[in-house]
């Protein structure tokens, strides 16, 4: 009980300095390491008189093959008013309530030039009638040799499993339009993350759960972790899941404002794996929405304002780059963060309604560049 409040202390002391420190150190905010492609690079595919809706989630499997999730698409006023750029931003609109939502074009795959490959429109009967935000989320296992896409719906609290050419639903988590907690239901789930022996973690989520569920590889419930409350190792919300080196898992609490660090207590091939042990937070954040992991590093989406938050992993901040919040390439939000194998990032805008594609500076500290997401070799 002493070294678990010696422990919780440190904790403690660690997030204020942090929070402290962020609040103090403008050395660490600069220029972003990233230029804009120009507003060619994707134009929007909808039919005439709808655009993007709000873009949750962005998943690069390779520079030839990047997965879009959009909350469907925008309806346009008619006649389309002079300042339409081909967003609804443009048009002064935020579309994260579902202003001019029309259930349709859900999921879609490009390459890293903007074209646009396929559009898996044969899988928008699962989101039509959803009342709220609806899909959240796309995540890839590095572990799959099949690339299955991995789609969260939060609103509808279910986890849809697809081949990766859209042909087929492979695994559906979760009940669809049914809360709950236990082990077939959740509660708005947020995330997925994988382990390398095929299991898996959700963070479930929002909505009270404040828990993360881990899976075996076959879908089955093993066990689960975490909790709700005041103290710096409870969850007000779990709305990011990374994995990081020497399997430690980072966990994004957007409501606290802060991300959770757990270790692995035990072996992989052992029969108590996996076992995460609470280690520390991460404070100094506004409302964070997105994390990733490099080798030595972390990278988080923040708004208020809109930025990415780079941390050492010891969970001191690095380096910070605010976001446009005017012009072409402005934002409102980046809801979600993926990067390519030649250093490009794509972004997503859940409130903008679209997503854009950041290439390296000739001049950028090359540490300061998002990386692919670790995982264990």
């Amino acid at each position: 009980m002493k070294s678990l409040i010696n422990r919780l202390g440190l904790s403690i002391f660690a997030a204020i300095m942090n929070l402290s420190a962020y609040g103090q150190n403008s050395d660490i905010i600069g220029p972003s390491p990233y230029d804009y492609v120009t507003d060619s690079w994707m134009q929007t595919f909808a039919e005439e008189g709808m655009t993007f809706g709000g873009t949750s989630g962005v998943y690069v499997q390779n520079k030839g093959r990047i997965f879009f999730l959009q909350r469907g698409e925008t309806r346009l006023p008619n006649p389309v008013p002079q300042s339409y750029a081909g967003f609804p931003a443009s048009l002064g609109w935020n579309v994260l309530q579902g202003r001019g939502r029309v259930w349709q074009n859900v999921i879609y795959v490009a390459n890293s030039d903007g074209e646009v490959l396929e559009i898996w429109n044969q899988w928008d009967h699962l989101f039509k009638g959803t009342n709220g935000p609806g899909p959240h989320r796309l995540r890839m296992s590095p572990y799959d040799p099949q690339n299955r896409l991995w789609l969260v719906d939060e609103t509808n609290h279910i986890i849809y499993v697809f081949s990766n050419d859209g042909g087929r639903l492979e695994m559906t988590l979760g009940e669809k339009g049914i809360p709950g907690k236990d082990e077939i239901h959740y509660r708005l789930p947020q995330d997925v993350a994988f382990l390398p022996n095929g299991m898996f973690l959700v963070g479930d989520g929002l909505g009270g759960n404040n828990r993360i569920v881990v899976r075996n590889a076959d879908g089955s419930y093993h066990s689960e972790f975490g909790e709700g409350g005041d103290g710096f190792h409870q969850f007000a919300s779990v709305h990011s899941l990374a994995m990081g080196p020497e399997q430690k898992l980072y966990a994004l609490d957007r409501d606290k404002r802060d991300v959770k660090v757990f270790r692995q207590t035990a072996a992989l091939n052992s029969a108590d794996y996996p076992n995460y042990e609470y280690e520390t937070t991460w404070a100094g954040l506004d409302l964070p929405l997105d994390i990733t992991l490099g080798e030595d590093a972390a990278w988080v989406t923040d708004i208020r304002p809109p930025k990415i938050v780079k941390y050492n992993l010891d969970g001191t901040q690095d380096y910070v780059w605010n976001l446009p919040t005017e012009g072409p390439h402005m934002w409102i939000e980046m809801h979600s963060l993926s990067a390519d194998e030649e250093g490009n990032l794509y972004g997503t805008d859940n409130q903008a309604g679209r997503p854009q594609k950041m290439v390296q500076r000739r001049d950028a500290d090359p540490d300061h560049i998002v990386p692919r997401p670790w995982f264990e070799n």
